[in-house]
């Protein structure tokens, strides 16, 4: 694998991480809306993740066989929860129904941090890689300007 396909990797994970971790934020600051511009509470969102080829079908055909398969992640989709709503009793709640209950978002905020904080580690890791990489560029530049 050369240099630029393995940052091509390593930034289809930043882009897919910062998507993943800007959807919990939504979610998180979400966590008490009863009322959407569409009407009803706020629906949790979750990030649905696919493989992604690095290389485009003509460029596969350029590289090593063994390169040919190297695959990176994109987003594939938002997909709303399917979770029923959290009904509290509330009826001095403006959004509150005729029996006093107000339908709140169903969000667990210790789920929400745990997988904010995978996203996280992810995307650091995906960093790293990159500065690992630039690294190796340099010092095989060093190498190549010293020969």
């Amino acid at each position: 694998m050369d240099f630029m396909s393995a940052l091509d990797v390593a930034a289809s994970g930043l882009t897919a991480d910062r998507t993943r971790m800007n959807i919990i934020s939504m979610n998180l600051a979400n966590i008490n809306t009863t009322k959407t511009p569409t009407g009803g509470p706020y629906v949790r969102k979750s990030v649905i993740m696919e493989t992604q080829n690095v290389f485009s079908p003509f460029a596969k055909e350029m590289w090593d066989a063994n390169d040919r398969e190297l695959k990176g992640v994109k987003v594939s989709s938002v997909a709303e929860d399917t979770r029923p709503f959290k009904s509290v009793f509330d009826p001095g709640h403006p959004d509150a129904d005729e029996s006093g209950y107000v339908q709140y978002p169903d969000i667990n905020v210790v789920e929400e941090m745990a997988g904010m904080i995978e996203a996280m580690r992810s995307y650091e890791s995906s960093a790293a890689s990159i500065e690992s990489i630039k690294t190796m560029y340099a010092k095989a530049l060093q190498i190549g300007q010293g020969a």
